[in-house]
């Protein structure tokens, strides 16, 4: 009975009564009717090549006849039954991948999603470095590329109002032969094919082709594969391109546009910031900016197979400003095939190093 309750009272007890209901219905309605991922969590590292589990809760008001289940847009398994699978990554390249469950009731499909992250197999081989030779180079130049080919090295020097494509004689640092870029560009990475250079630019989504012989340019192409213009290489086939993040891209050699890409992890995540790079013996070297760091890379995968830490080969104290000691960083690799002479640089440093890497 509520004869002597106040209003408020009254209310507070509909409003418990409510609740109560509520909670009544969903304990009432079958446990376990809704369909979800148990396994993996979303975002699940994996190392290459290891099995994850998937087990997913199907739920009880429905029919199950058949399960599909996809990795990103391929399908890798079918089943009749709800039991747990395990999936292999072997093949995969790293990076996130879409996990899907297509379940049928007849021939209508419920599609549940989650995702997996697979990293590198394996922490990278550390290495550190010896200083065969010191070389002299142009204090002016803001290297975004350095190639070397015929005795020389080629090198793209940036900046707006500064930018510059060069040969240089190494043992001299005697710029031999220069293209000036329009002050509108900050020229970035170049690589060599054949008889050309290619040069791409920071933000200005254009790239340059010159004669190689000569350094007169020939001809210019749209640049729209990375959100900015970073470093370039060339393996023989493909293009090489990277833009700042943790994406290396591949470009047709002759056409310049996206053909593939890779994204680059070692065993703890992705890592961003690769510029500058250089093809060596079938592996990716990539420069992350504003570190002392060279990566070495497996082309097939992404995956960060090595590390060369230059930390002491030429100290950002030699710079006065606090400004030039956070912009002129490392970043040039070069690679003399005949020799097998490894050669790195930075911006406007006063050299240019030919090191000898030594394993930890």
């Amino acid at each position: 009975m509520l004869f002597g309750l106040k209003i408020n009272q009254i209310k507070n007890l509909l409003f418990i009564a409510i609740i109560v209901a509520f909670v009544s219905s969903c304990k009432d309605d079958k446990p376990g009717t809704y369909r979800s991922f148990l396994s993996p969590m979303i975002g699940l590292n994996v190392p290459v090549g290891n099995e994850f589990e998937v087990k997913v809760q199907f739920g009880k008001d429905k029919r199950v006849d058949s399960v599909v289940y996809l990795i990103d847009t391929a399908k890798v398994i079918a089943r009749t039954d709800t039991s747990v699978i395990k999936l292999k990554t072997a093949g995969l390249k790293l990076g996130s991948h879409i996990l899907t469950a297509k379940i049928y009731e007849g021939t209508e499909a419920e599609e549940l999603t989650t995702n997996i992250n697979v990293l590198a197999a394996q922490a990278p081989v550390e290495y550190s470095y010896k200083v065969i030779k010191t070389l002299p180079h142009d204090t002016a130049s803001y290297v975004e590329g350095l190639e070397y080919h015929d005795g020389f090295f080629y090198e793209s020097a940036g900046d707006y109002g500064h930018s510059s494509l060069r040969k240089v004689e190494p043992s001299t640092g005697k710029i031999v032969q220069s293209t000036p870029v329009d002050k509108q560009y900050f020229a970035e990475g170049i690589t060599v094919i054949g008889d050309k250079i290619i040069q791409l630019t920071y933000r200005e989504k254009v790239g340059f082709v010159y004669d190689k012989a000569t350094m007169k340019k020939l001809s210019e192409f749209s640049y729209t594969t990375g959100r900015e213009g970073w470093g370039l290489a060339f393996d023989g086939e493909k293009v090489l391109n990277t833009d700042g993040s943790n994406t290396i891209f591949f470009l047709d050699k002759d056409k310049y546009n996206r053909i593939g890409s890779i994204d680059v992890y070692d065993n703890k995540g992705p890592i961003q910031n690769l510029n500058e790079l250089e093809v060596i013996d079938g592996k990716i070297y990539a420069n992350v900016y504003t570190t002392n760091d060279i990566l070495i890379i497996n082309p097939n995968n992404g995956a960060v197979e090595a590390r060369i830490n230059l930390a002491g080969i030429f100290s950002a104290d030699n710079f006065k400003t606090e400004d030039e000691k956070a912009n002129n960083v490392l970043n040039g690799i070069a690679y003399d095939k005949a020799t097998k002479s490894l050669f790195v640089t930075g911006k406007k440093w006063p050299h240019i190093y030919q090191i000898q890497l030594i394993k930890k």
